[in-house]
């Protein structure tokens, strides 16, 4: 706040100042307009010439000023000097109807000159001699001028700065005071918020009480105190899941060391190399509890506003997924298959099922649920993946022929490290809640339905659809035909 007002003070002087000698010259002009109007009474005509009868004390009270001198100055038509200073300038050139006009009206005009290189505030006016002409051409005129020096004008000028200036000397300083104090002042706030945050510990994410701050500043303590809560969801997230992992991988690993240790003490190359694919087997499962682990963490550390997604299409993502795992449903014994309809209705070949995403992502996405059906689809079953439109909507289907999910459980599936009592089938539980965490990053729903296809009641099967929204292309296009109809 100093900066500014420093800088407005001498914007004031000089403002000041124009205005002083603004009010200065408007007194003495209107005396000036007097003795100009005096003047124009004196010129009489006669015998057809102007002539001037000023007495001499006249021309004494004309010129008595103890500070400025005063010129005057008579002409007649032509330039005719009839009484005064011949050394006073004539004014600029006018058109004769300009100075008709202002010889009617009687009107004192005014500029600044100078003579005998003295500037000077001059007054001057024109007078008709001839008032009652009516013929063509123009009337003689006769021109009268009053001078006087600027002493006076400047003098008046400066008594008014230093009356308005001195003053400022003094509220200047306490201005800058007062402003000083009100400032320090209502950034003390500010100051005792600031060391009540450097004052809390690392792990203290608890909101700011807004009723103890300036009431300007609230919006911004509402901003910061949302930005707590959403890092305190995320340390916790965090917490959680490094504790979720650290249990996990307790049997894995108890179980590594104990077929090793066991290995160990045999000496019998039978019993050693069961022992040794027991602990591959646990290394295996190991493994892929560490990369689910990973997957997880990837998809909610992703940008949840589609800032990286890019248009896929969906039908040529789930053709490469569906390859990958061809090899595994054969281990399974497993009829694994891929259904893209050609022409279905509202899908058109030059219309691919195209959605906004992130190619990587939905390839976990697809692979999880892939992974969860064959796991749990009996041999001779069949695990199906359905890529379909249903008007703007693109629908993702994996269907297969297990034991189904219970209504009741469809709810905690997507839980972590959820597992449903008596599955007997070998699985971390968190492939589902790598599922539901990318859907969920990708603006699509995911339902859990029976397998309509399924007549058995002991395998009824699982149909787990998820509905993408349609690209914004799509959405514009169908709203442009929304208007027009």
């Amino acid at each position: 706040m100093l900066a500014p007002l420093l800088l407005l003070w001498p914007m004031s002087i000089a403002i000041t100042y124009l205005v002083a000698k603004s009010i200065a010259n408007q007194p003495f002009d209107d005396a000036l307009e007097d003795r100009v109007t005096v003047l124009s009474q004196q010129i009489r005509t006669v015998a057809g010439r102007p002539t001037v009868q000023l007495p001499g004390s006249a021309r004494d009270v004309l010129r008595a000023d103890d500070v400025d001198s005063v010129y005057f100055q008579i002409s007649g038509p032509g330039g005719l000097h009839l009484d005064g200073d011949r050394d006073l300038p004539r004014p600029l050139p006018n058109t004769p109807g300009a100075a008709l006009d202002s010889a009617r009206s009687g009107a004192v005009s005014f500029r600044n000159d100078s003579i005998h290189g003295t500037p000077v505030r001059v007054a001057y006016s024109y007078v008709n001699l001839e008032p009652l002409h009516e013929g063509p051409g123009t009337p003689d005129l006769a021109l009268v001028q009053v001078a006087e020096t600027l002493d006076k004008r400047a003098h008046l000028a400066n008594e008014i700065i230093k009356g308005v200036i001195l003053p400022q000397f003094i509220i200047l300083p306490v201005i800058l005071a007062l402003v000083w104090f009100a400032l320090s002042r209502g950034l003390t706030p500010l100051a005792e918020l600031q060391e009540r945050i450097r004052a809390r510990p690392p792990d203290d994410l608890s909101p700011i009480d807004p009723r103890q701050v300036p009431e300007e500043i609230s919006p911004l303590v509402g901003s910061f105190n949302d930005m707590l809560e959403r890092l305190a969801q995320t340390v916790e997230m965090q917490k959680r899941f490094i504790a979720d992992a650290a249990h996990q991988m307790k049997t894995p690993l108890a179980g590594m060391r104990m077929q090793s240790e066991l290995a160990l003490r045999q000496v019998d190359p039978e019993e050693i190399h069961r022992s040794l694919e027991q602990l591959a087997k646990s290394s295996e499962s190991a493994t892929r509890l560490v990369n689910q682990l990973l997957a997880l963490a990837r998809a909610e550390n992703q940008p949840h506003a589609g800032l990286a997604f890019e248009a896929i299409d969906l039908a040529q993502l789930a053709r490469a997924t569906v390859q990958d795992w061809v090899q595994a449903s054969f281990a399974h014994r497993i009829d694994f298959g891929l259904e893209l309809p050609d022409q279905p209705p509202g899908y058109l070949p030059d219309e691919p099922p195209v959605i906004a995403g992130n190619a990587l992502m939905l390839r976990e996405l697809l692979s999880n649920l892939i992974d969860n059906a064959l796991r749990y689809t009996p041999q001779g079953g069949s695990v199906t993946v359905r890529v379909r439109r249903d008007g703007e909507h693109v629908l993702l289907e994996v269907e297969d022929t297990g034991p189904g999910i219970p209504p009741a459980e469809r709810a905690h599936v997507f839980e972590r490290f959820y597992r449903i009592l008596g599955s007997n089938v070998p699985g971390s539980g968190l492939g589902l809640a790598i599922v539901r965490e990318i859907a969920q990053q990708h603006g699509a729903e995911i339902d859990i339905f029976n397998n309509p296809r399924s007549d058995s009641r002991k395998h009824p099967g699982s149909l787990f659809r998820l509905t993408f929204p349609p690209p914004l292309h799509h959405a514009d296009d169908a709203q442009d035909a929304d208007h027009a109809d």
